[in-house]
């Protein structure tokens, strides 16, 4: 069983890489046309070579850190300040007759 592992993983590879390639856009393509990029990922798979070559040079890749595409990056609920004010906001609306209680001042 052991020995058939190098097969199954550069079949895994392969595979992986012909389907990134063809669920990346257009526009995310560097070098060469998508079409091109299957076809060598394709011919040269099974040496590796195409698909080393399209995770090296073939689609633009972002930080991990950056901000992909205009996202915002998730705030837990109770660091988010709008969060927080929207629970405010909802507390003094759930309460019209907060102005009426008695502050405790009066005995």
């Amino acid at each position: 069983m052991l020995r058939y592992l190098p097969f199954l993983l550069v079949l895994a590879v392969w595979i992986y890489a012909f389907i990134d390639v063809l669920n990346t856009p257009e526009k995310e393509v560097r070098h060469l046309p998508k079409v091109v990029w299957v076809i060598i990922v394709l011919l040269f798979g099974e040496v590796l070579l195409g698909p080393v070559a399209w995770f090296v040079t073939g689609k633009k890749r972002h930080a991990p850190g950056a901000s992909g595409g205009g996202r915002t990056r998730w705030v837990a609920p109770d660091d988010n300040p709008e969060f927080l004010k929207s629970l405010r906001d909802d507390d003094k609306a759930d309460d019209p007759d907060e102005n009426k209680r008695d502050k405790g001042g009066e005995g």
